[in-house]
């Protein structure tokens, strides 16, 4: 998986797919996270995921009822991430895009998953600074520390418009 801020929104032209998220973690520590996310108010999913070894992690994930996992979100440890992903095909490769709100507003970040971590990949014209590694970015540590909370927040705005 490869994370990119982004240069524009020149993407939005050839969006093929949108899902709204809700999603929050239920337990950090340094091996691995518990995250229940709910995605357009319709299905839910808890997923165990490991820390990142370079480009590849270890990922659970179990479809849960919806009760069950706004039970499990008034539970969470920080903040709700709230986004809206948009799956944008880019020659033979669909680009995850999210456009956080709520704690997050302001932040849009893409993601590609790759085949494997050798794997070539042309990128497209609206990709900007790889952020690939970069635990800031990273959902987990949006929950607990929120773009908006970042003292140099304005500048990675102006730098994605």
């Amino acid at each position: 998986m490869k994370s990119s801020l982004l240069r524009g929104d020149d993407w939005r032209q050839t969006a093929a797919k949108k899902t709204d998220i809700r999603q929050a973690y239920l337990a950090f520590d340094g091996r691995a996270s518990v995250r229940v996310r709910i995605s357009n108010n319709s299905s839910a999913t808890l997923t165990v995921k490991s820390r990142p070894a370079k480009l590849r992690r270890l990922e659970v994930e179990y479809v849960i009822p919806i009760l069950e996992a706004e039970a499990l979100i008034a539970l969470r440890q920080g903040f709700v991430v709230e986004k809206v992903r948009y799956e944008v095909p880019y020659r033979d490769l669909t680009w995850e895009i999210d456009v956080f709100s709520g704690e997050n507003v302001g932040l849009v970040i893409a993601e590609i998953e790759l085949r494997h971590e050798q794997q070539r990949i042309d990128l497209p014209p609206w990709i900007g600074e790889e952020v690939t590694g970069q635990r800031q970015y990273y959902n987990g540590a949006l929950a607990q520390r929120p773009f908006h909370s970042w003292s140099h927040c304005g500048d990675l705005v102006k730098m994605r418009a």
